[in-house]
């Protein structure tokens, strides 16, 4: 039946629609060829045969060359970055430090002068000249280098010893030898001359030939004064290289810190690295070097010039082994010379007397009879007596211990007062007084005075002296410091016990520093000393008046200057010699000026004098010959006030 038959045809398509929910693999495999039958589908045609593998995308391919570009362009980049980043710095500063060259530049060193600004020590400039025997054979003249209009055609070492021997003023085949290496060994800084003024540094430099000669800025102490403080200016030395001078005695040496500047320094390049020519504009730092500041001491030239004339003199006309001044303002205490005899130029370092320093601080002997001055002092001021106290005074004298003292010569029983016995300088008389002063005060008033304790003047070398504890003291000694023997002290010792009577008993620390100017050029003077107010100004008043009496009667005569008052002692002391007995004497005399103004100290002392040995006869001439220069030269007016003398005799 119709109906029935369109019922199966729908059945059958139901069946082949559910059966195309398969996989598509089998559906293709059951799909008739194209064209192939006329049923329409009705019935089943030929199997279909297996399609050939589809050929790999492009795209893909591409892929994987862009990958491997990226990678080595990755690579690149990071070595790129690397060297860029991290080693290029470093291989930049190692080139420019190859090109790179820097030297130090020299701090000037300050100036020594004196209390009047006259220069005593400066430094002058001057060059080292070196050559570089590595790229010495490079040389090749140009045509500005010519001899006598001649042009030079050597190249090398010959060329190079042509143009610097007439310079040098060296042979110039000697010079050639010298800028050749020696047995194929170069040395790249080989001194061809030190000290090279500035004149014939600018000839050289004038050759444009810097790659294989160097001229380097030194600088040359000079000391202009020559002899005159010789002994105390000092001399310069090598510090821990050839190139760091330092100060090896005397001020160079105690002031050096001060003198010595700040050094700088130059930063530049040349072409072609450490041999090559500094190229100009190239500066790349520079650090100035700060000079160092100039030191003014107290002392005056000319008043040192004198000092230096008068111990020179005295040590030709009396035979002794050496001598010594010292001045000192009285008011200040500042040393104006100190002088030792026997000149010594600190420009002449062939002398090794340079480095010896002076005498007057380094040397130590008894003061003697100059000792006395602090025994009457000290009696005064403990009230056990007055310049007019009277005594009997014979030329021995035994003391409770039992120990005997007698005086430089022989005589009777004499009435003295204490201004007599400190006038004719006697032992026994001096004993006499002081044996009531206790032996810690006798010591107390030594120390008071300065003895035992360094002057404070800074040089090296210097002593304090010799001054026992007064418990330590044996049975002879403890009267013996009375007159100035069983102790020692140095010549600024001795002489700073007169400043302070003349002072009104104030005693200010001695010193040479004036002050100093430093860089900026202020200047700053020496700082505050200390004081001490050792005896009281009446007592150092009654001292120094009795003093006048050892000039005017006692003596002291020889030291006397016309139409001034002169205060002093003489001092003639015993020193233990060679042999280990008291066989050398220490003759002097020191004194103040005008006694009725007190300017200036005044003290000259004579080791071993041939001709006499008392310093009344030998110290007091050279005295009054450096007072009176002194005196003149610093327009002291005479003495206008007259003062009736204290008795000696009664």
């Amino acid at each position: 039946m119709p109906t029935t038959g369109k019922t199966r045809a729908t059945g059958k398509v139901a069946r082949t629609t559910s059966r195309s929910a398969k996989p598509p693999a089998r559906t293709a495999a059951l799909t008739p060829r194209a064209g192939g039958g006329s049923g329409g589908g009705q019935g089943v045609g030929r199997p279909a045969t297996a399609a050939p593998p589809s050929p790999a995308r492009p795209e893909k391919r591409q892929r994987w060359v862009m990958a491997v570009a990226l990678l080595v362009l990755l690579f690149f980049a990071g070595r790129l970055v690397y060297v860029q980043v991290v080693i290029g710095p470093k291989l930049a500063a190692s080139a420019e430090a190859t090109r790179t060259q820097s030297h130090v530049t020299l701090a000037h060193r300050g100036d020594i002068t004196d209390a009047d600004g006259v220069v005593l020590a400066t430094s002058i400039d001057r060059y080292t000249v070196s050559a570089d025997q590595e790229t010495i054979p490079n040389f090749v003249p140009s045509k500005r280098h010519t001899i006598d209009g001649k042009a030079v055609e050597e190249t090398g070492a010959v060329g190079l010893a042509k143009l610097l021997a007439p310079i040098l003023d060296r042979s110039a085949p000697e010079l050639a030898a010298e800028l050749s290496g020696t047995n194929g060994r170069v040395n790249r800084n080989v001194v061809l001359a030190k000290g090279v003024v500035p004149e014939v540094q600018r000839q050289i430099a004038e050759l444009g030939v810097s790659a294989y000669i160097s001229t380097r800025l030194t600088t040359t102490r000079t000391y202009p004064a020559g002899t005159t403080a010789g002994n105390i200016i000092g001399y310069m030395g090598e510090g821990e290289s050839t190139e760091n001078m330092v100060g090896r005695g005397g001020i160079e040496a105690a002031y050096d810190d001060l003198l010595t500047g700040t050094p700088g320094s130059e930063s530049f390049q040349r072409a072609g690295g450490a041999g090559g020519v500094r190229i100009p504009g190239s500066t790349q730092e520079t650090v100035e070097a700060v000079p160092g500041s100039s030191v003014a001491l107290t002392l005056v030239r000319d008043i040192g010039w004198k000092a230096q004339d008068a111990v020179d003199k005295a040590v030709a006309e009396t035979g002794a082994d050496y001598a010594i001044a010292v001045v000192q303002d009285v008011k200040t205490q500042e040393v104006l010379a100190l002088a030792d005899s026997g000149a010594i130029d600190p420009n002449d370092r062939s002398d090794a007397r340079v480095a010896d320093g002076s005498r007057a601080v380094k040397d130590v002997f008894a003061p003697g009879s100059t000792g006395k001055v602090i025994t009457m002092a000290a009696a005064i001021e403990e009230g056990l007596a007055t310049p007019a106290t009277q005594y009997e005074v014979n030329d021995r004298y035994t003391t409770a211990n039992g120990e005997t003292f007698k005086d430089s010569h022989p005589h009777d029983m004499e009435r003295m007062t204490l201004a007599g016995i400190l006038a004719q300088s006697s032992n026994t008389g001096t004993v006499m007084v002081g044996q009531d002063i206790p032996k810690q005060q006798r010591e107390d008033y030594l120390r008071k005075f300065g003895f035992g304790s360094k002057t404070g003047l800074g040089l090296p070398g210097e002593s304090a002296g010799i001054l026992d504890s007064a418990k330590n003291w044996d049975g002879r000694t403890e009267y013996a410091v009375l007159f100035g023997q069983g102790l020692a002290v140095n010549a600024v010792q001795a002489t700073s016990v007169f400043s302070t009577i003349a002072n009104g008993g104030v005693r200010v620390a001695p010193t040479l520093l004036k002050g100093t100017t430093g860089p900026d050029g202020v200047f700053v003077p020496a700082p505050e000393r200390e004081t001490t107010q050792v005896v009281s100004e009446s007592t150092a008043d009654q001292v120094l008046h009795m003093m006048e009496a050892v000039v005017e009667e006692g003596s002291g005569t020889e030291a006397a200057i016309g139409g001034y008052r002169i205060a002093g002692k003489t001092g003639t002391a015993e020193e233990v010699g060679a042999g280990g007995g008291l066989t050398d004497i220490m003759a002097s005399f020191i004194g103040v000026a005008p006694a009725d103004d007190p300017q200036y100290t005044v003290a000259v002392f004579l080791k071993n004098p041939r001709t006499n040995i008392f310093g009344g006869m030998v110290a007091a001439p050279v005295f009054k010959d450096l007072m009176s220069f002194t005196l003149q030269n610093r327009n002291v007016s005479p003495s206008s006030v007259v003062e009736a003398p204290y008795p000696t005799t009664w």
